[in-house]
């Protein structure tokens, strides 16, 4: 027998050679072998090295094997011995090269985690797919080095590619894993921040460069390359997360700042902003904050919400470890961080998702359901268990690796109608004739039972703009199963409402009262998000009537009558102190504006807003449950005025009037529950808050005086757009 061992088809050695074999390891690596006439074990071993002189195995304790050439690159030997470590030694002239050969090792992947990928279960998958560091055990001992792993189950062979084999893989071509469409390889000794893609080779013969969709971090845009990354980052946010398991986030106030983390100040990454935002929310009072996608998206004009790499913090503004970082910073602070999530389409680039394997793999084939023409992107194929696993693993990922609190899903409407956006005939009914996608529907209760179950003090929000039933109900009873709803019709009625000229309002009074007809049906969010204050529909301060005091007292008004109103509240960054141009991602806040006294008063409004709405539970604690809100005057529309009390669990009351009147009213009897005095805590109007003074002089003084159907009355001077809020003492 040759001291080569079992001869290899010259095709296959070709293949091999070439990196274009579906099983290069069944070739390369070490093989036990049968040798006549040698008693024991015998092992070949074969190693790719091209272009070398002289080829050696050298194992651990300095002995090696002469390895001969076999064709095409290929070099093989047989040991009379059984498997064990070795390096590959390959000379060229009068140099040579000791590595780890790649082949030797047993596969990164194992058969549990095959057997949940086939079935669509994978909860971590990113443990599993994408670019791992970590130490992968040989026959005697454990090497440091990358295990890669991709899911392209029509390749017909993959590579990996990179700066460290000079973006030539075929020295590193990847092993089919069967059925299972994953392809892996263990790269020994690549370290972290080593830039890589995946060269596919596809069904029409044409290798494809793709970026892994597992990616954990990726170059800066423009470059596209995917980069080796692991986590040092040692979490110090252990209370804050059993807090939060320990908390239902229904009954805790919940007051949000939403902001582009880009345009906030610019120039700022993940570490350098966190000394700011801290600060900046303590002065103003919020709970949370939301980013708008801190994924990994080619471009910034997108705001985050075309995704290329969505287990990727945007390198934008540091590593995956600065994010961290942030995060853990916030919850030290006692803040929690939400982030929007965009698993309803992904953009076209071909690099990316895009067609990964050739055809449609992510996305759905038939463009009726596979394209989403408002934003020229693909939509995901939900009814394909492996990709519902892909996005329920990555909400989980932002969740527990990332720490994240929650996740504002976008664009929920366009997942659920298969007519979304469509003329007739450009979508096809689902199997029962209807409109809703069935799969997309599937998918969300999975993401956000699953997200739940295993995290509990979470919450998943929906930004979704239809009346679609039970967004917020329990999967067990049919619903979507989210936490929360962003309240569209709210958002649309009200600033409609705002934007009249007060003399005008009372025709549209019921803009303002419509929203507490369906307060309860589902638990909402009030948002005023950056949708509202871009593309030409200016800042929230230059949507309302009249001169620039009447304009900063109508803010003051409507923010105080926002954060009343039943349900949570979230406020785009800038409106909180009055930023007078529409919202732009390529500038920053026009924070020269915190030096005019009228709007660092605003400011300071937004902070006592928020510090009272925090400090009394009748503003939060029933705001899912209809016990805690009373309708007091809901309709005095020539007035325009409207009154109610929000109460807590023990039913202390909290009475809110609003006047969107531009002069005061004096005397305004308004019935009562309770006789006693009723102290005011927040006046809009106040002077330190740039107002006009008018007011209560701090309470007043309910009588037991029967009034519109209440035992008890009292008189009220309600201030010019203006708000007031009284508890009784």
């Amino acid at each position: 027998m040759p001291p080569a061992g079992p001869v290899i088809p010259d095709d296959v050695l070709q293949a091999v050679a070439e990196g274009r074999h579906a099983d290069p390891h069944s070739v390369l690596g070490q093989h036990p072998v049968v040798v006549a006439g040698e008693p024991g074990a015998s092992t070949v071993i074969r190693a790719r090295r091209p272009l070398a002189d002289a080829v050696d195995a050298v194992f651990a304790d300095g002995s090696t094997l002469e390895l001969e050439h076999v064709g095409h690159g290929v070099w093989a030997g047989v040991v009379a011995q059984g498997l064990r470590d070795y390096r590959i030694r390959a000379g060229y002239g009068e140099e040579s090269w000791t590595s780890e050969d790649p082949y030797r090792f047993a596969p990164s992947v194992g058969e549990l985690d095959l057997h949940l990928i086939g079935e669509g279960r994978h909860e971590e998958l990113w443990r599993v797919l994408g670019a791992n560091h970590r130490a992968h055990w040989g026959v005697d001992g454990a090497v440091e080095g990358t295990a890669f792993a991709v899911w392209a189950p029509r390749a017909r062979a993959v590579r990996v590619v990179g700066g460290f084999n000079r973006w030539d893989g075929s020295g590193h071509a990847m092993r089919s894993m069967g059925g299972s469409g994953v392809w892996e390889l263990f790269v020994p000794d690549l370290e972290p921040g080593a830039v890589y893609k995946y060269e596919l080779l596809t069904g029409d013969g044409t290798w494809r460069m793709k970026a892994d969709p597992m990616a954990r971090e990726a170059e800066i845009a423009p470059a596209t390359g995917s980069v080796v990354s692991a986590s040092t980052h040692a979490w110090q946010d252990d209370a804050w997360l059993s807090r939060r398991a320990a908390t239902n986030a229904h009954e805790r106030p919940m007051s949000i700042y939403e902001m582009h983390l880009g345009s906030w100040r610019p120039g700022r990454g993940y570490r350098e902003v966190a000394d700011e935002l801290i600060e900046y929310l303590g002065w103003l009072g919020y709970t949370h904050v939301e980013f708008m996608p801190l994924a990994e998206h080619p471009f910034g004009g997108s705001w985050g919400y075309q995704v290329t790499g969505y287990f990727a913090a945007t390198s934008r503004f540091g590593s995956p470890d600065d994010l961290k970082y942030l995060i853990d910073r916030m919850h030290q602070a006692g803040y929690g961080v939400i982030m929007d999530w965009v698993p309803g389409h992904f953009p076209k680039d071909e690099w990316a998702l895009a067609r990964f394997d050739g055809e449609a793999l992510y996305e759905h084939p038939d463009p009726r359901r596979g394209e989403q023409k408002d934003w020229g992107t693909y939509v995901f194929d939900f009814g394909n268990p492996r990709v519902r696993n892909f996005l329920v693993a990555n909400a989980l990922f932002w969740i527990e690796e990332m720490h994240v609190d929650g996740l504002r899903v976008d664009a929920v409407a366009s997942m659920l109608y298969l007519d979304y956006s469509r003329e007739e005939g450009e979508w096809e009914p689902n199997i029962h004739g209807g409109r809703e996608n069935l799969e997309a529907i599937a998918f969300l209760q999975e993401a956000t039972a699953t997200a739940y179950k295993r995290n509990p003090g979470i919450v998943m929000i929906a930004e979704e703009s239809t009346s679609f039933p039970g967004v917020t109900a329990p999967t067990s009873s049919g619903g979507l199963g989210f936490g929360f709803k962003w309240n569209m019709g709210w958002m649309h009625d009200t600033l409609q409402y705002i934007a009249k000229d007060p003399m005008y309002r009372s025709h549209h009074h019921h803009d303002l009262t419509f929203s507490f007809l369906y307060a309860f049906s589902e638990h909402f969010v009030l948002p005023i998000s950056h949708d509202e204050v871009v593309h030409g529909k200016g800042s929230l301060i230059r949507k309302m009537p009249g001169d620039h005091w009447q304009q900063l007292a109508n803010v003051r008004a409507y923010l105080s009558f926002m954060w009343a109103h039943p349900g949570k509240q979230l406020l785009f960054m800038g409106q909180e102190f009055g930023q007078l141009s529409e919202w732009s991602e390529e500038r920053g806040l026009d924070w020269w504006i915190l030096e005019q006294p009228s709007h660092k008063q605003l400011a300071e409004f937004v902070g006592a807003l928020n510090r009272t709405y925090r400090d009394h539970a009748s503003l939060w604690q029933l705001d899912d449950d209809s016990s805690g809100f009373e309708w007091i005057e809901g309709g005095a529309a020539q007035q325009n005025v409207v009154a109610f009390m929000r109460y807590d669990r023990d039913r202390r009351p909290l009475l809110c009037i609003v006047n969107f009147a531009g002069m005061p009213h004096e005397r305004f009897r308004l019935g009562l529950p309770i006789a006693g005095r009723w102290r005011e805590v927040l006046n809009s109007d106040a002077a330190q808050w740039g107002g006009s003074g008018v007011g209560n002089l701090g309470a007043v003084d309910a009588t037991d005086t029967p009034w519109s159907g209440r035992p008890a009355s009292a008189e009220f001077t309600l201030p010019p757009l203006g708000a007031v809020w009284f508890t009784l003492e």
